[in-house]
């Protein structure tokens, strides 16, 4: 569900014009982007663009907008509060169904000790005011409380086989992914409604065994289905080793047993090839690149790059453009403009929309220069 862009002029968005807000982006090969600013937001974490030329926009503090095809930005009200802090607060959105009046939405909860991430569903619908409010509000999923405030991950699809996938970090605590009695540090999926699947792997660990989908993740901050309906991830590696993975059912990825990063003291993790039990990422980085936001592209502007990742930097400071072949994937190109990209989106027409982090982070529209 994307944005139609042709829809989001930056008139009705009140900036001076087109042309003052364009700039170009080179490639390290060579490739050249128009960027155009949008629209600007405090800390924005996620988007989700509908085929009705409607976007969704979180922002961390707990603030959801819908940005319309007008232009028009509009604060949804009746959010859940969220805990705001560390990596904490309002998280990823997506739509529930065609008709875009329902969503998934994560966010940071607090319990009565400790606080995780949880899922809701809720319908949007117009308030007495004649805005746009959450309602008929209902709890999907939550995850196992900690007192940490880091690696919620708690990004959200839907899949082909019309199941929801929630990626659940390890909440900085390393053994929890390798736990079958906890959510922490796996791949989560779950009915439209949040009841289990039957069809789910893990059937014989436990009852919150069975909904995870593959185990052994660190913080996956990227998912996404390619068109072949192949589901792909991305997660935080510890001191570099950031990994891109292509998901197989009832597969260990091996965190905190192996990476291709070491741990923030300096002490050596074994790598991937010394334990070949455990799933090794299609594409790594050292050093880090840091990655938020995924999309697999399938579109016309950059019909060359169909099938292809592209992924935000946080860290490297880059839009990172990522070659796959099949089940194989390595960078091929990275463009870089001085900004930390939080979130990655596609919009109708194959234009390439990112979000950038941080107080003033701009809504971009990425298409081909010349």
């Amino acid at each position: 569900m994307k944005i139609r862009t042709a829809l989001l002029s930056s008139i009705a968005l009140g900036l001076t014009s087109l042309s003052a807000q364009a700039f170009e982006i080179a490639g390290t090969n060579g490739t050249s982007l128009e960027a155009t600013e949008i629209a600007t937001f405090n800390e924005p974490w996620a988007m989700v663009m509908g085929e009705s030329g409607n976007a969704l926009i979180t922002e961390k503090s707990g603030q959801l907008f819908q940005l319309s095809k007008d232009g028009t930005k509009t604060e949804i009200t009746n959010v859940p509060d969220v805990v705001y802090g560390g990596q904490g607060g309002l998280g990823d959105v997506i739509f529930a169904n065609d008709a875009e009046d329902e969503i998934y939405l994560s966010y940071v909860e607090q319990g009565a000790e400790s606080a995780g991430a949880v899922v809701i569903k809720a319908k949007l619908q117009t308030n007495g005011d004649g805005g746009l409010q959450l309602a008929n509000i209902s709890h999907i999923w939550e995850q196992d409380k900690q007192g940490r405030q880091g690696h919620y991950s708690h990004k959200l699809a839907i899949g082909p086989d019309n199941k929801l996938y929630i990626t659940s970090g390890d909440r900085q605590m390393q053994k929890p992914a390798q736990d079958m009695s906890v959510n922490l540090g796996k791949l989560i999926r779950l009915n439209l409604d949040g009841s289990v699947p039957d069809d789910n792997p893990y059937q014989n660990d436990g009852e919150l065994a069975k909904t995870f989908w593959t185990v052994g993740h660190r913080n996956m901050l990227g998912i996404a289905f390619a068109s072949d309906g192949k589901l792909w991830t991305h997660e935080m590696g510890p001191r570099h080793g950031d990994e891109l993975n292509l998901i197989e059912k009832a597969t260990n990825y091996g965190w905190p047993v192996v990476s291709n990063g070491d741990n923030y003291s300096g002490v050596p993790i074994p790598d991937h090839d010394t334990e070949p039990k455990f799933n090794a990422p299609e594409a790594s980085w050292v050093p880090s690149i840091a990655p938020s936001g995924l999309v697999i592209y399938n579109g016309d502007q950059f019909a060359d790059w169909n099938g292809d990742a592209f992924i935000g930097g946080l860290a490297s400071q880059a839009l990172i453009h990522v070659d796959i072949d099949g089940t194989s994937a390595s960078e091929n190109e990275r463009f870089e403009w001085g900004s930390r990209v939080r979130e990655v989106e596609q919009g109708n027409d194959g234009e390439i929309y990112v979000l950038e982090d941080g107080p003033e982070g701009r809504l971009l529209k990425l298409e081909p220069n010349g």
